[in-house]
C-alpha cells in the first residue's frame, strides 16, 4: 500500500501554521489599484509584534513546532504533494521577506504565482533549466539580452539543445514557419520572447505568437516565456495577451533605486510549480535582504515609472528635431504609426516606457564623444533606475555578440541605449543639447 502522505493523523496536535490577516482587494465594490495594495498586501503587523513594515528576516532555517510538521512541509518541497511547503522550511526554498514579495509581484499582472531570484539571469537559467531537456528546440525572437543569446546558444547548446529564431517584428506568416521548421528539428520546449527587445526597442507581437503557438502544437503546447523587463509591469501585461511565464530583471524598475540585483517570474501555477521545483534545488532564490529593500520599492513604482515615462516623452520629442540624430527608437511614437509595430504597440502597451534607443549621425566615435560629453547622465549600463544612464551596446552590453549578428540585429556601431529618470525634464534636454554639440 502507497504511503499516505500528509494525513490528519500524521499531523495530530500540529497547530496550522499562523498565517497573515487576508488584505483587502476590494472595498465597497471597488477592486483596489496594484499600487495601492502594494502597502500592506501579504503582510499582518501582528505576526512581527506590531511593526508597521516587514521586519528583514535573516536566519538560515525555521524552527517545526512538531515532527509531522516537518514532514508536512517537506512533502510540498520536494514535489511528494503539489503546492509547495505550507510553512517556512529553509532560506534555500523560502523566507518571510521573499514570500510577502512574492505575493505583491503577482498582484501587478493578476497572475496566480510569482517567484523571486537572485538576478533576472538567474531567473531566465532557472526557467530554461526546469524547461529544457537535451535535444530540444528553443524559438526565441531576437534580439535578446546578450547574456540570455549566450545562456541558450553556448550554454545549452553543450547539451545538445538548439534554437530557431525570428525578428521581433516578425508577421504571423513568419512566426509560422519558424515554428514549423522547429518542430521537424525535435521537440520544442519554449517558446521565448523578449519585448521590446533589448536595445533596440523592438515589439513582439505576442497574441500572434500564441495563436501560431496553438495552431502548431494543440493541446501539447509548449509554453511562451517573456522577457518584460523595459515596460513591465506597468505598462504592458503579457499574461493577458497569451504568455504563460513573465521573466523580470527586479534589479530595473521594481528596484528602481540601482542599489540591488534580483530577478522574479509571474504566471498559472501550473506553469510556476516546475521553476519552483528547479529554484529549490539549486538554489537560485533571493536573499533576504534586497527582498526587503524591493518590498520599499514596490510602494513607489508607480510613482517613479509614471514620472520617468513623463520625462521620456518630453526628452524623446526634443531629440527627434536635432540635426545630430539620426531617429529616435521611443516607442511612445508608435501611438500614430500605421505599420505593424504601431498596431502591436496599440494592442499590447499601455505606454512608452521610459528606455529607448538613439541612433546618432556617424559611428562609434560620435556616439563615444556623446557619452563622454553627458553631465547629468550617467555613462553606465542598466535601466530603469531613478537617475538617467546612457550605455553603447555595440561596445557594452552586446560586445560579446559576433558583428555580422549585430549589424542583421540592428545594433549598430551609433545607437546609444538611454534610460531616463526622475530628474526634471528641462535639465535632461539640456544635458543632451550640450553633448549633443560635442559630436
Amino acid at each position: 500500500m502507497a504511503e499516505d502522505l500528509g494525513t490528519e493523523a500524521d499531523l495530530s496536535g500540529v497547530e496550522p501554521r499562523r498565517r497573515p490577516r487576508s488584505s483587502p482587494q476590494e472595498i465597497d465594490g471597488r477592486r483596489l489599484s496594484p499600487a495601492t495594495q502594494m502597502m500592506g498586501h501579504g503582510y499582518d503587523p501582528m505576526l512581527s509584534e506590531g511593526s508597521l513594515k516587514p521586519p528583514l528576516f535573516l536566519t538560515s532555517t525555521y524552527v517545526f513546532e512538531k515532527a509531522a510538521a516537518g514532514k508536512r512541509h517537506f512533502e510540498g518541497v520536494t514535489g511528494k504533494r503539489p503546492g509547495g511547503a505550507e510553512g517556512l522550511v529553509y532560506s534555500r526554498f523560502n523566507g518571510p521577506n521573499q514570500e510577502i514579495l512574492e505575493d505583491r509581484l503577482a498582484i501587478w499582472e493578476g497572475a496566480e504565482e510569482a517567484l523571486t531570484f537572485g538576478s533576472g539571469m538567474a531567473a531566465i537559467a532557472t526557467v530554461l533549466l526546469a524547461l529544457v531537456q537535451p535535444g530540444d528546440v528553443i524559438v526565441h525572437s531576437a534580439p535578446l539580452y546578450a547574456a540570455t543569446e549566450t545562456l541558450i546558444a553556448k550554454v545549452l547548446g553543450r547539451f545538445g539543445v538548439h534554437w530557431l529564431d525570428f525578428p521581433a517584428g516578425a508577421s504571423a506568416d513568419e512566426i509560422e514557419a519558424v515554428l514549423a521548421a522547429a518542430r521537424a528539428k525535435g521537440r520544442v520546449a519554449l517558446v521565448y520572447l523578449e519585448s521590446p527587445a533589448n536595445p533596440t526597442n523592438a515589439l513582439v507581437d505576442v497574441e500572434a505568437v500564441a495563436a501560431a503557438r496553438d495552431a502548431a502544437f494543440g493541446d501539447t503546447k509548449p509554453p511562451i516565456v517573456i522577457d518584460n523587463t523595459f515596460l513591465g509591469p506597468l505598462w504592458q501585461q503579457p499574461l493577458k495577451h497569451g504568455a504563460d511565464i513573465v521573466v523580470y530583471s527586479l534589479t530595473k524598475y521594481a528596484g528602481g533605486h540601482s542599489d540591488l540585483v534580483a530577478g522574479g517570474v509571474v504566471g498559472t501555477q501550473a506553469a510556476i510549480d516546475p521553476v519552483r521545483a528547479m529554484r529549490n534545488t539549486i538554489g537560485t532564490i533571493l536573499d533576504p535582504h534586497p527582498a526587503w529593500m524591493l518590498l520599499r520599492s514596490l510602494e513607489t513604482l508607480e510613482l517613479r515609472m509614471s514620472r520617468a515615462g513623463e520625462n521620456a516623452e518630453r526628452v524623446c520629442a526634443w531629440l527627434r528635431e536635432q540635426p545630430q540624430v539620426e531617429r529616435v527608437g521611443y516607442l511612445g511614437f508608435l501611438k500614430e504609426d500605421g505599420g505593424r509595430q504601431g498596431d502591436i504597440y496599440r494592442r499590447h502597451c499601455s505606454g512608452g516606457g521610459s528606455t529607448f534607443s538613439l541612433y546618432l549621425k556617424g559611428g562609434e566615435a560620435e556616439a563615444f564623444r556623446f557619452l563622454d560629453a553627458l553631465k547629468l547622465a550617467k555613462l553606465a549600463v542598466s535601466l530603469g533606475g531613478t537617475e538617467t544612464l546612457a550605455s553603447h551596446p555595440a561596445g557594452m552590453t552586446h560586445l560579446s555578440v559576433s558583428e555580422e549578428r549585430r549589424a542583421a540585429l540592428g545594433i549598430s556601431d551609433n545607437l546609444v541605449r538611454i534610460s531616463i529618470g526622475v530628474e526634471q525634464a528641462d535639465d535632461l534636454i539640456a544635458d543632451f543639447a550640450q553633448a549633443l554639440r560635442a559630436i
